[in-house]
């Protein structure tokens, strides 16, 4: 036999041997890089850590969170989505994934570049006002809107965020005169919220709560379908005469399209065993969230349905792009 073809054949069986022992190796073999596309120190960022330090504990393989935040979550998403999908970079990320196809064109597409993994926490949203608005219930405050000549103000984190689309959602519901004053983050709408300079928002409960049982700021209603158990006496927006409005923010784990089931199966596992433990749900609880530990199928059939979701709202309070 010819030498060369020899070596040639050698060398194709080399490698096909080492792609085939690489694939055999058990997982996770390397470490793992958690991608969270907003800033360090925000609630999504707290999430992947938390995830991050049980499983590096477990599996023995670093487990490692980047943040890489811009262009509202798409950067670090993109970076996800073209990711190799093989079980070793991962996404943590919120609700924007559902909403952003809605609000601009992106690089990726929510349902078909993914695999959900798990639904981490849902956070209920509450509607907050300064203690210096005359208005005490939802109804008053629909109302003083109204006789506001160029409308009240409300604060959200930024465009396209949960606190953006709940009050969005609000204004094409109830008719109420709001006026949108974005912020960059939800540290700036706090100290704008608290020194009074604008009058409302729709708060995540993880950091309103702190301040309504302080006294600083006043909730009027939750917008989630049923009350809240920590604020039994406090109304949902829905029972209140506007059936259908319900939002919650939440966070989840994904993959790349095209991860092996097997690796799925088993982060869904590990990470569903850590929510369900005592420590970690009083920890998630604590910070005004819910924790789910959701079935892959459900999470992936809860995304499908917010994205369809929000797509309408966004359409029906005139946000969609041109």
């Amino acid at each position: 036999m010819n030498r060369s073809l020899v070596r040639v054949s050698f060398c194709t069986a080399a490698a096909l041997f080492g792609a085939a022992a690489i694939a055999q190796q058990p997982y996770p073999s390397r470490p793992i890089e958690l991608v969270v596309p907003f800033v360090a120190g925000g609630t999504t960022d707290t999430a992947a850590r938390m995830i991050g330090q049980r499983l590096t504990e477990k599996w023995g393989q670093p487990v490692i969170v980047s943040t890489r935040p811009g262009g509202g979550s798409t950067i670090g998403t993109s970076i996800v989505a073209k990711a190799a999908p093989d079980g070793y970079t991962l996404l943590i990320t919120t609700f924007a994934l559902a909403v952003n196809a809605a609000l601009q064109k992106l690089p990726y597409d929510p349902i078909k570049d993914f695999t959900a993994i798990t639904e981490i926490s849902s956070i209920p949203l509450m509607l907050v006002v300064h203690p210096s608005l005359p208005v005490k219930t939802v109804q008053e405050f629909i109302d003083y809107s109204k006789t506001q000549p160029a409308g009240l103000d409300y604060a959200t984190s930024g465009a396209g965020t949960s606190t953006h689309l709940a009050a969005e959602m609000f204004k094409t519901m109830t008719g109420a005169k709001l006026v949108h004053v974005p912020f960059k983050g939800n540290a700036e709408v706090m100290n704008a919220l608290l020194g009074g300079h604008v009058k409302a928002h729709f708060g995540l409960s993880a950091s309103s709560l702190q301040h309504v049982r302080a006294g600083n700021l006043r909730v009027l209603a939750v917008t989630t379908e049923k009350r809240l158990p920590y604020l039994p006496d406090v109304p949902t927006i829905a029972e209140l005469g506007y059936p259908g409005y319900e939002i919650a923010s939440w966070q989840g784990a994904f993959a790349p399209a095209g991860t092996p089931k097997d690796i799925i199966t088993r982060l869904n596992a590990e990470i569903v065993a850590l929510l369900k433990e005592p420590a970690t749900r009083e920890r998630i609880e604590r910070e005004g969230a819910d924790p789910i530990g959701s079935s892959t199928d459900q999470f992936a059939e809860r995304l499908k349905t917010e994205v369809a979701k929000w797509a309408k709202v966004v359409k029906d309070s005139g946000l969609a792009p041109p």
